[in-house]
């Protein structure tokens, strides 16, 4: 039976993307994801816990228009790695690479820092502006 390798994160970008284009033009943008969780503790204050995650995103989800600050949905996988550092020791880093990007929300809820580009990439964001279906099913003034 095969495995299944699923992450499902939404958050904001701690940086702005960095993006790097190689010699054959393929793209890679990398950039940090916080992902926030509250609960109460045993005295009954509320507290928060900040999880950062290392993104890595190919090709045209690399040219996405997206920024420190905003508030995105993030499907990937996780990836595992090693690389020897300067002085020669190895280390080890856990990523997720990403297959599939929405932006739900920009810093401030402020839309008009955006370049052009963003009004042309409207192809995965349209299906986060509807309501979701459980809201749409609530209403009592269905025809059935």
């Amino acid at each position: 039976m095969a495995g299944i390798n699923k992450v499902i994160l939404v958050g904001h970008l701690g940086r702005d993307p960095e993006i790097m284009t190689f010699d054959n033009g393929t793209k890679k943008g990398t950039f940090s994801m916080a992902t926030t969780e509250s609960y109460r503790d045993k005295e009954g204050n509320w507290q928060e816990q900040t999880e950062w995650h290392n993104i890595v995103v190919w090709r045209y989800l690399a040219e996405k228009n997206i920024i420190k600050g905003d508030q995105i949905y993030l499907e990937g996988r996780l990836r595992s790695r090693s690389y020897e550092d300067a002085n020669g020791v190895k280390k080890y880093i856990t990523e997720i690479q990403g297959d599939k990007i929405l932006k739900l929300s920009s810093p401030g809820g402020n839309k008009e820092n955006y370049q052009k580009k963003e009004q042309v990439d409207t192809s995965n964001t349209s299906s986060s502006q509807n309501p979701p279906p459980e809201e749409v099913e609530d209403k009592d003034d269905l025809p059935f």
